[in-house]
């Protein structure tokens, strides 16, 4: 974030409006954000209700995290601009799949 910051123009203008009100960091030892951390209790402390996704691999980690995050009763953001994959159709059908299966909102974040 820092880094983003300190660039010029549309970037950093971006990343300030993403600055966290608290920086945590969560280690993510496997494909699902939420598994083997200690996510689902944060969210739940703080009473999160929806949650945003971004991130690699729409259809591995993307997907998982977003899995066990409909699992939890969480709203789901995916923004398809946001998650990227090693080809256009795998992005596809991953992006697909979670919208009907998991109800995450995929739209962009324009």
């Amino acid at each position: 974030m820092k880094y983003c910051r300190g660039k010029p123009g549309v970037v950093a203008q971006m990343a300030e409006l993403l600055v966290p009100e608290e920086d945590l960091t969560i280690l993510k030892p496997r494909h699902s954000a939420f598994y083997g951390s200690p996510l689902d209790l944060l969210l739940k402390q703080m009473k999160t209700e929806k949650i945003i996704i971004t991130g690699l691999s729409t259809d591995i980690c993307v997907q998982l995290t977003a899995m066990d995050g409909f699992l939890r009763g969480f709203s789901l953001k995916v923004p398809a601009d946001c998650v990227a994959a090693e080809n256009k159709v795998v992005h596809k059908h991953a992006l697909q799949y979670m919208a009907r299966v998991l109800k995450c909102d995929i739209t962009s974040s324009a």
